[in-house]
Parts: C-alpha cells; sequence; structure tokens
C-alpha cells in the first residue's frame, strides 16, 4: 500500500492549540515558536498519543499495554509495572521465539507470550518520550565529534556511534534518513536511527497495532494460529495520517528546563565536571537545519553524548542489541530528573531498567567506562557529594 506522507499542516482547526500550558513543569508541552498549523497537528497526536485501544479498534492479539501513554507517565520516564522484556539469541532478535520482546498480555482467544528457555533477557524501562525532536535534529557530525571508539586520548572512556539500518518502510524524506548506514541515536542502546521507526514499532510491538508501514500481525509463535484467529480486525488497523501525527507530536515536545544556575548549584555543577561526569554526560548541544523551524538552532540541555559506552559489569545485561554489545549502553540524558518525581508518585527509577531509587544508587552502578568517575564520586567528601548529587537532581 502507498504511504502518504503526513505532513505539518492539518485541516479541523477546532483542535487548535494556541499555546503552551501555564506551567511549564510538565514533560508534555510543545517546543516554543511552532506555527498555529503545527499546533493543530500537536493538538491531534496529543490525543492519539492517549487514545486507549481495544479489541475492536485491533488491541493485539498480543500486547503490553493498551495505549502509548500508559507506558510513559507524563509522556516521562516509565515505572516498573511498564518493565518490557527484550530478548535475543547470541545477538540475534530471536524472532523464531517471539523477538525482540516479550508480549505478556493477550486478547480473548489469543495466548501471550512466556519467556522461552535459553534466550538473553533485558528489562527495559520505557524511556522518556519528551524532547526527541531535539535530539533528532542535533547534526550527526556534533555528535561524532565527541566519539572516541579507540580511546586515543587515553582517558579511559570510548564512547563510539552505533550505526544503523533504517527499516524498508522509513521514507528517505524522513530527518536524517538515507540509503546506507545512519546514526542511531534513539532508544537504550541507540539501536533506533529514525523517530518514525520508534513509533511504529512501538505500535506494533507494545500495542499489537499494524499500520501502513507494518501491516502484519506480531503473533505468538508457540501458537500462531490461535493468536492470529483471535484478531479479527482487518489490517492495517492505523492509517499512517495517525502514525505521522503521532510522530510529529512526540518530535514537537519539547523538554524540561533544568534549574536556574543558582549560587549552591554552581560548587556541584563545577564537582560534576571535575569528577569526569561532563565527559559523557556532555551538557549542551544546539541542534542544526530542521524542517520544522521551532526545532532549528537551539541549544539543547541534554547531558548525554548519544555514544555508546561499556558501563562495565553490574549495568551489563549480557544482550547484543544491533551493533551494541551487552555490555554497552547509550549515554542517558539527565534531562527532567527535576520533576520526574512528581509524575512516579515521588519516587525515581533509573538506569535501563529502573532498579536504581537515588540518583546516588545510580551513580554506585557505574562502571567500566564509568569507573574511575564513581571512584572520584565516593572520594569526595560528604558535603561535596550531596552538591554533586543536588545538582544532577535540578536538571
Amino acid at each position: 500500500m502507498a504511504i502518504v506522507v503526513y505532513g505539518l499542516t492539518a485541516t479541523g482547526c477546532d483542535l487548535l492549540f494556541t499555546g503552551p500550558p501555564s506551567d511549564p513543569d510538565v514533560f508534555d508541552a510543545p517546543v516554543d515558536g511552532l506555527t498555529p498549523e503545527q499546533l493543530a497537528v500537536f493538538a491531534r497526536g496529543d490525543a492519539e498519543f492517549g487514545r486507549r485501544f481495544s479489541v475492536v479498534d485491533g488491541l493485539g492479539p498480543i500486547f503490553n499495554d493498551a495505549s502509548c501513554a500508559s507506558c510513559h507517565s507524563g509522556d516521562g520516564r516509565g515505572r516498573p509495572e511498564n518493565i518490557l522484556l527484550r530478548i535475543s539469541r547470541a545477538g540475534d532478535p530471536a524472532v523464531d521465539v517471539g523477538g525482540p520482546q516479550i508480549q505478556d498480555r493477550a486478547i480473548p482467544g489469543a495466548i501471550p507470550e512466556t519467556l522461552p528457555p535459553g534466550v538473553d533477557i533485558s528489562p527495559r524501562l520505557p524511556p522518556p518520550v519528551f524532547g526527541v525532536g531535539l535530539i533528532e535534529a542535533i547534526p550527526t557530525n556534533a555528535i561524532l565529534a565527541n566519539a572516541d571508539e579507540f580511546d586515543a586520548d587515553g582517558d579511559g572512556i570510548s564512547g563510539r556511534p552505533h550505526w544503523v539500518t533504517l527499516p524498508p518502510f522509513v521514507p528517505l524524506t524522513e530527518p536524517g534518513a538515507v540509503a546506507g548506514l545512519v546514526l542511531g541515536r534513539f532508544s537504550r542502546k541507540a539501536q533506533v536511527g529514525s523517530l518514525l521507526q520508534q513509533v511504529v514499532e512501538a505500535y506494533h510491538q507494545d500495542i499489537g497495532i499494524t499500520t501502513d508501514f507494518l501491516p502484519h500481525e506480531n503473533v505468538n509463535p508457540q501458537s500462531p494460529n490461535v493468536t492470529q484467529a483471535a484478531d479479527q480486525v482487518a489490517d492495517p488497523e492505523l492509517a499512517a495520517s495517525t502514525v505521522f501525527a503521532v510522530l510529529d507530536y512526540v518530535r514537537m515536545l519539547t523538554s524540561p528546563a533544568p534549574a536556574d544556575d543558582a549560587p549552591e548549584l554552581v560548587e556541584g555543577a563545577q564537582l560534576f565536571r571535575d569528577v569526569g561526569c561532563a565527559d559523557c554526560h556532555i551538557p549542551t548541544f544546539t541542534t542544526g537545519a530542521h524542517r520544522i523551524a521551532a526545532l532549528a538552532d537551539r541549544e539543547v540541555v541534554l547531558y548525554s553524548d548519544l555514544l555508546l559506552h561499556d558501563m562495565g559489569e553490574q549495568l551489563a545485561d549480557n544482550r547484543p542489541d544491533g551493533d551494541a554489545t551487552g555490555r554497552e549502553w547509550r549515554t542517558t540524558p539527565l534531562w527532567g530528573l527535576r520533576i520526574a518525581p512528581d509524575f512516579l508518585d515521588g519516587q525515581m527509577f533509573l538506569m535501563h531498567d529502573g532498579r536504581a531509587r537515588t540518583i546516588e544508587e545510580a551513580v554506585l552502578l557505574h562502571g567500566g567506562e564509568a569507573e574511575a568517575s564513581r571512584v572520584a564520586f565516593m572520594s569526595l567528601p560528604l558535603a561535596h557529594r550531596d552538591a554533586l548529587l543536588e545538582f544532577v537532581r535540578t536538571r
């Protein structure tokens, strides 16, 4: 089926979203500077992002949750109950046993997947969706400027890019799309190179919704006929125009601003640099050209280099993902930590699997290329450690 690219114009001005909310401390606000037409698209995508699918809409036959918003609390970080299990076997997605992800729920008449034997397992907490359009707009060369794959400078840090091939359904009209390898910059191991890919595969894997891009159902390989027969809704279940509305919604989400650089945070910011945190958690980038003018030429307060790093044994999931090894992870952006507890009942769930409940716990899990920074942090006087942690908490 031919796919018509849905641009940033829309009819239906009754849906017009005329400005950002009055409270800036949210994860679902649009970037400043959008046109009225773009804000209308944002409003439509917002509604679709929160849409809860039912069996009559095509939910399943196997799935993890019934809406995009269910896994992303206020478009921010997920909760432990939203943990997804990624699986592989010797680096392969293990599609013969239901990979790359276990769908643990099913509609009536279908059978949910169970964990097959002999696979590598990686629990993954849903990442935030805010700010991803800003990440998309960062020039590739700006990210590569921080790569040091073979540690040429001898500092023990060898961040490297994750080069990936886009799936065939991603048109070359999408930002950054090329026929060859592209820089992966999304998801926990930077294994995703396109926001369209992220949205389409989330619908397909997480909710069990087929689209013009992936029109065939995801079924339980242990009971394919029973699972397939349970879903009576014709495929594809979601039109390309709706997918593009959701895509543009997440693309136009802004990132929460960090706290102002108050005098009491200055010491923590310096300590953040002194112990080496900023070597990987690079504070800012500047976006380049983008077809959405509001995303172009903006400072992005990210605190990530978007590169892969060996994070040591404690954080290793021993599951390769694309070219990323079982010990490598993309540097997680630190933005949004300041308000994350407001959307998680006062709690924090950090690292790829949410195991760390405080920033200090997260720091102490760092190893591998971050071992020297962890040791330097632990060597600080208690007051200095507290100052550094407070600085990170306010990002």
